[in-house]
C-alpha cells in the first residue's frame, strides 16, 4: 500500500525574512529524507502579512507544478486575525491523510516529523512536547520572564482546561484528517490560546491523544511580547473555553 500522504501547515505573519531560510531547511530535508513520509506537501497560510510573505512563497520553485504533479508548496492568504485563525484556515484547507501544523521558523526541525506521524498510526491527535522523557525541558533556552509566564499559564490551563498535558503551546501538532476536520471546524479561539482549546476539544470528543517528545530550539525574531493586553486576552480565552464547548458530545470512550 502507498505511504500515507501528509500536509504541513505553516502559519506566517510578516515572516518574509525568516520564512525563506526555514523553507530551504524544510525542503532540503524532504528531498533527502522525506521518502519516509510518502506524498508530502506544504501549505503556508499568510495571515494578512504586509511584507511580501505570500509573494516569497509563490516565487519559490517548489510552488510550481511539475508536469501533471501538483505543486509541493502553495500559499493561501487570510485576513489578519491571529495565529489560531490562520492555523484553522490552513488545517481546513489542507488535504492528506495526516495534517501537521508547525511554526514557520522551523523551531522544531523537520527531522522530528516521522516521530509525530508514527504516533498517528495509533492515535488521532499527536502533541509535540518540549519536555523530554528524563524531565528536561527544551524551553530552558527561553528568556526567564517568558519561562515564568509559561509556568503560570500551565498551572491555570491544567486545572481549568486541559488536564495533565504539560506542554500545550508547542507549535508542532499532528492530526488524522478526520480528527482535524472535526476539531478545527469547532475551534473558536483565534489567539495563541487556540492550542489549549484544541486539546480541550480532543479530550471532550474522546480522541486518542499521544504526547511525543521532540527536539526544539528557541529562534530569534518572535513577535510575541508579554504585554498587559496579551495577558488579559489569554486569561479571557482560557476562562471561556469550557463554556464555549460545554455542549460538545463525545464520539468514543475517553482516551487514557
Amino acid at each position: 500500500m502507498p505511504a500515507p500522504s501528509v500536509t504541513l501547515v505553516l502559519p506566517a505573519y510578516n515572516e518574509a525574512r525568516r520564512l525563506g531560510p526555514a523553507l530551504d531547511e524544510l525542503f532540503r530535508w524532504l528531498d533527502q529524507e522525506g521518502d519516509v513520509l510518502g506524498d508530502a506537501r506544504v501549505l503556508v497560510v499568510d495571515d494578512g502579512s504586509s511584507d511580501g510573505t505570500a509573494d516569497l512563497v509563490r516565487g519559490r520553485p517548489e510552488a510550481r507544478r511539475d508536469g501533471a504533479k501538483p505543486a509541493r508548496l502553495r500559499v493561501i492568504t487570510v485576513p489578519h486575525r491571529g495565529k489560531g485563525s490562520a492555523v484553522r484556515a490552513g488545517m481546513l484547507a489542507a488535504d492528506g491523510d495526516y495534517l501537521v501544523f508547525t511554526d514557520a521558523d522551523m523551531a522544531t526541525p523537520p527531522g522530528e516529523l516521522p516521530k509525530l506521524l508514527k504516533a498517528l498510526e495509533s492515535a488521532d491527535v499527536a502533541l509535540g512536547s518540549r519536555i523530554q522523557p528524563d524531565g528536561s525541558d527544551m524551553r530552558a533556552s527561553q528568556p526567564v520572564l517568558r519561562r515564568l509566564l509559561g509556568k503560570a499559564f500551565h498551572v491555570v490551563a491544567s486545572v481549568w482546561v486541559v488536564g495533565p498535558v504539560q506542554d500545550t503551546q508547542c507549535g508542532f501538532k499532528g492530526f488524522t484528517r478526520s480528527a482535524a476536520r472535526d476539531l478545527f471546524a469547532q475551534q473558536q479561539v483565534t489567539s495563541i490560546v487556540f492550542d489549549v482549546e484544541l486539546i480541550h476539544l480532543a479530550r471532550r470528543r474522546g480522541y486518542r491523544i499521544a504526547v511525543v517528545p521532540i527536539q526544539w530550539a528557541d529562534r530569534l525574531g518572535s513577535r510575541m511580547r508579554a504585554r498587559p493586553g496579551l495577558a488579559m486576552r489569554v486569561a479571557w480565552d482560557l476562562l471561556r473555553i469550557p463554556f464555549l464547548h460545554r455542549r460538545v458530545k463525545r464520539l468514543r470512550p475517553a482516551s487514557s
